[in-house]
């Protein structure tokens, strides 16, 4: 069993990461889906080697365009979405996903926390992690080949 915390839109709200701090310790994976690449600059140096940072519409630091991370059977793709058009639907999303050979793919940039499956794609948008109100971030577990997500509320 591999473990996820996923987030997405913090837009410069470091807090968010310090009050998730102790998630990030204790799971195999962190993923950042962009629009505040540079609120996670402390948790990837704490943590190289399981950190994920996606660069957003808004980040203007390094970041990863794409990623696919493989465990437990299962490959994720991770993006911030805007070069997929989320905000218009999933349908390029999953078509990349798909491309890739990822039946996973995780995305963030609408700021609103969804969990559909889309072409044979479970596509995942943890919602705004910097949001006033209704912050959240996923809680995902791979497992023999399968993808459990869980939107957690950021409180």
């Amino acid at each position: 069993m591999k473990t996820f915390v996923v987030l997405s839109d913090s837009h410069g709200r470091r807090k968010v990461a310090e009050k998730l701090a102790p998630l990030f310790a204790e799971n195999d994976y962190i993923v950042h889906l962009g629009d505040g690449a540079g609120d996670m600059r402390e948790v990837s140096g704490r943590y190289p080697d399981k950190t994920y940072v996606m660069r957003g519409n808004c980040d203007f630091v390094s970041g990863l365009e794409e990623a696919v991370i493989e465990a437990e059977g299962v490959s994720v793709m991770c993006c911030h979405g805007h070069r997929y058009g989320v905000k218009s639907g999933l349908s390029r999303l999953a078509a990349r996903a798909k491309e890739l050979g990822c039946s996973v793919a995780l995305y963030g940039h609408t700021h609103r926390a969804s969990v559909e499956e889309t072409d044979g794609v479970l596509c995942v948008n943890p919602g705004a992690a910097g949001s006033y109100s209704d912050a959240s971030y996923c809680y995902l577990v791979l497992h023999r080949g399968k993808a459990t997500p869980t939107i957690v509320p950021i409180t």
